[in-house]
């Protein structure tokens, strides 16, 4: 019995001591963390979840979950006309600051419709009545509080500039018109499709650089384009090219120049440049560049009305007809070739039309704090304009030269939009024969004035500084506008956007790693030099997504990495490279065929005695890794957590080889 206890107690204290040493053991070899391998998902449930982050990502039918049948009809409608949400709210106080603001936008609409129209090549009514029935919708549909709706300049010109490679505005002016309304129809059915189908992203393919190249290059065309009035030529090119206007303008310079037109267009426009001056020095006067333009008009049309100015051979507006609104239904071109010409005319400017709505919405809502939505913005601006091309207008957005006095007059909601539409009804109803003789050349200043801070240089310096490959975007864009035409230019916008996208789609970045001394963080060894590579290992990192149109070159890139390493450990007789980290933890994805060049590169690297491993994969990469069944080919325990657990793993077998 004694020999017994003695014996066990012996075993005791030696299986004590066993565990005393694989404790010390655990506690100096570090812990390597293992990467969860993420449990089977439903496919349906997966493919609707990816369907609502794309297409549905802010949850639009939130609102309506767990609310009886009632409350749904109600939001339903608060839905499509947001009016009906704040309205309940709205009060006297509000309504006085959108009074202002609306009398305050309609004073600068007036005189810029009129001028617009002109760059459209429509007759000046055309202008006012987009002024009239658009923002009416809008008020009713729109979340933006700010923006104030109408005709615009870039949109006009590329109208006019469209529409007269199809008719002659002067021969043949009601095939003109009918295309115009044509286009304006599809230009709203576009824009609201984009929102029903929850598409606005697709407007963000037009970068804001090549966006502030193609404003400020249809800005310089514009006002070239103003010669004509500004200096009283009557004969002059259809061409928008600067080499084209230039010639016109020079070229009639001793016999189509009238001095009287030339000394009421440049009064003016120091006028209108002086008040833009004084309001830029002073915030509070911000309402005299807004009334500027109407008291410019004012004046020089009875300047020329008592001097009889049109005998000595100066321009006037003449007639604009009088009345609010015809239908222009049976008008709109629905079946023949017409039909694909306001097609396609349409969907261009729809799209720039949706992008400067858009972008001003979200300028001015990002200032006063709350949130306009994208696809109910894009559903009433379509819906304006559907109707408005069923009622004389043509394609009507947002004016950030309106919207800014808007917002600097005080505009509490969409109501100003309402005030500014009823001034316009009664100008269309009462007041149009006052403006018989007004003088294109202050048309002609006032758009001048109105399209200088569409050039934004301060923006092209920045961009400059930024990115070089955005400011080509933007420079391109601005020199196919000033010296090519409006479509070329927005085609040169569009392809070197597009040509970005495949740039960084294609040729994504890659980096070498080293450690930071002292720590177990991993970083690209050109932005910290003082990171340190790791003896027998080679860290590389992939900064992208891998498809098709990049794992071929993603693979030959790491091995080009590979193989200068090769190089400079053999000058360097340094430990040769064992183990190839691929840090992945920024591939958001893979597809086959980056399943595939990952294949090949194991192949690659087995041949050249290195073995692959992986640092982080992400979930959903991780999940068509293992369906593939990649790492049955690598090995379940060449997958790892972080570069750190990785190397942890690699250094101690590469000092057992060395």
């Amino acid at each position: 019995m004694v020999s017994f206890i003695k014996v066990w107690s012996s075993m005791a204290h030696q299986v004590k001591r066993t565990f005393s040493s694989s404790d010390s053991q655990r506690q100096n070899v570090p812990y390597i963390h293992k990467v969860g391998i993420p449990p089977k998902q439903n496919l349906l449930k997966e493919f609707k979840t990816i369907v609502k982050e794309t297409f549905f990502s802010d949850d639009p039918l939130r609102p309506f979950k767990d609310q009886p049948k009632s409350r749904q009809a109600i939001l339903g409608l608060q839905a499509i006309f947001p009016i009906f949400e704040w309205g309940r709210n709205y009060n006297l106080k509000k309504f006085r600051g959108d009074l202002i603001a609306g009398l305050t936008i309609a004073s600068l609409c007036i005189p810029q419709d009129i001028g617009y129209s002109k760059l459209a090549n429509l007759p000046p009514q055309n202008g006012l009545y987009s002024s009239f029935v658009p923002p009416l919708i809008y008020a009713f549909m729109g979340s933006s509080r700010d923006i104030a709706i109408g005709p615009v300049a870039v949109v006009s010109l590329l109208l006019g500039t469209l529409l007269q490679n199809e008719f002659d505005p002067e021969n043949n002016a009601a095939e003109y018109r009918r295309l115009a309304f044509t286009a304006t129809f599809f230009a709203g059915i576009t824009q609201a499709t984009l929102g029903v189908l929850r598409l606005g992203f697709l407007i963000d393919f037009l970068s804001h650089a090549a966006v502030v190249g193609f404003m400020g290059g249809a800005a310089i065309t514009i006002g070239l384009q103003q010669l004509k009035g500004f200096l009283g030529i009557k004969h002059f090119t259809k061409n928008t090219d600067i080499v084209s206007v230039m010639k016109s303008v020079f070229g009639s310079m001793h016999h189509g120049w009238n001095w009287e037109t030339i000394v009421i267009g440049t009064s003016f426009l120091a006028l209108l440049l002086s008040a833009k001056y004084l309001a830029k020095k002073n915030k509070k006067l911000f309402w005299v560049p807004a009334i500027a333009p109407l008291i410019s008009v004012i004046l020089s049309t009875f300047f020329v009305y008592i001097n009889h100015a049109e005998k000595e051979g100066v321009a006037i507006v003449k007639h604009i007809k009088q009345g609010i609104n015809p239908p222009s239904v049976k008008e709109i071109y629905f079946s023949g070739e017409n039909l694909l010409k306001g097609f396609r005319i349409g969907i261009v400017a729809g799209m720039i039309a949706l992008s400067e709505a858009v972008a001003i919405g979200r300028t001015f809502a990002s200032m006063k704090d709350y949130q306009v939505d994208g696809n109910k913005e894009m559903i009433a601006l379509g819906t304006m304009n559907v109707v408005g091309s069923m009622t004389s207008c043509y394609v009507a957005t947002g004016s950030f030269s309106r919207s800014a006095v808007n917002y600097m007059a005080g505009c509490q909601t969409a109501v100003s939009n309402i005030v500014m539409s009823c001034v316009v009804c009664v100008t269309l109803k009462f007041l149009t024969p006052l403006f018989e003789y007004t003088p294109n050349a202050i048309l002609s200043s006032i758009i001048i004035s109105a399209v200088i801070g569409l050039v934004d240089y301060e923006a092209a310096i920045l961009i400059w500084k930024i990115d070089k490959f955005d400011f080509v975007a933007c420079m391109g864009a601005f020199l196919g506008v000033v010296f090519a035409s409006v479509e070329i230019g927005l085609l040169i916008a569009v392809s070197i956007s597009f040509a970005k996208i495949l740039l960084q789609v294609t040729r994504p970045r890659t980096a070498i790693l080293g450690r930071i001394p002292m720590t177990s963080v991993y970083r690209n060894i050109q932005q910290y030099p003082e990171a340190t590579k790791v003896p027998g290992v080679l860290i590389v990192r992939v900064d992208s997504a891998i498809y098709f149109s990049n794992s071929n070159y993603i693979k030959e890139r790491i091995l080009r990495w590979l193989t200068e390493e090769e190089e400079h450990v053999k000058a360097t007789h340094r430990t040769r490279v064992q183990y190839l980290i691929i840090e992945m933890s920024p591939v958001t994805d893979i597809d086959t065929s980056g399943i595939h060049a990952f294949e090949e590169l194991y192949r690659s690297l087995f041949k050249r005695d290195v073995e692959l491993v992986l640092a982080n994969p992400g979930r959903l990469v991780l999940d068509k890794l293992y369906a593939s069944g990649f790492p049955d080919l690598i090995g379940d325990d060449k997958i790892f957590l972080t570069v750190g657990d990785a190397v942890l793993t690699c250094s101690p077998k590469i000092l057992q080889e060395v």
